[in-house]
């Protein structure tokens, strides 16, 4: 399972749903479906949020290793 930090980093900044969608270019539902980790972005978006973030990929988004070794 995809796990993130995007609703951490979002109150770092300060940001709301919507200044994320508008940075990254999509809405402010998807950016709610991806904190709940019903919606996996893709690469270029992943990558897109990190830049916002002016993080890694890496440090936004992570498999969770447990979830993975269960199936």
């Amino acid at each position: 399972m995809l796990e993130n930090s995007v609703r951490e980093l979002r109150a770092r900044f300060r940001m709301t749903q919507t200044d994320l969608a508008k940075s990254v270019g999509i809405t402010r539902q998807t950016v709610g479906l991806i904190e709940k980790g019903d919606y996996a972005p893709s690469v270029v978006l992943a990558i897109k949020i990190a830049q916002t973030f002016e993080t890694s990929v890496e440090e936004v988004f992570r498999i969770n290793e447990k979830e993975v070794k269960k199936k």
